[in-house]
């Protein structure tokens, strides 16, 4: 188990808190109020998990400055009260920046297949599809 300071752990909470609110705000048709919080807080977690410095390195790379300037100009474009064209410019910045971690994000999930609980309910899941 890894441990987490004091600090990371209020991240985690602020992150986890800032994508439920993102969401909610997707369900609500685009609720500026709610999507703005939620990418203040997914931010601020974000700078609370990994420390000021390693965020600021992360987001301004050369090659992820084209990510960066989508994700955050789309945070302020929310901002302004613009949902719908800030969630698309934030969703490709959010794309372009972690492009280099969705194959490591999905060889987790397929190694959750190994575990004998989930493999035995997705058997379950597979086999019970019927013709209706």
């Amino acid at each position: 188990m890894v441990s987490l300071s004091d600090f990371q752990r209020i991240g985690v909470g602020l992150v986890g808190f800032g994508l439920f609110f993102i969401f909610f705000g997707t369900l609500l048709y685009f609720d500026t109020v709610l999507l703005a919080f939620g990418n203040i807080l997914f931010l601020s977690g974000l700078v609370f998990i990994i420390g000021f410095r390693r965020t600021f390195t992360f987001f301004f790379q050369r090659p992820k400055l084209k990510g960066t300037s989508f994700f955050l100009g789309g945070v302020l474009i929310v901002l302004m009260r613009w949902p719908l064209l800030g969630m698309l410019l934030e969703g490709y910045g959010f794309i372009i920046l972690f492009r280099s971690f969705f194959p490591v994000a999905f060889g987790f999930l397929g190694a959750l297949v190994n575990i004998p609980v989930l493999s035995k309910l997705l058997q379950k899941v597979g086999d019970s599809s019927s013709m209706v």
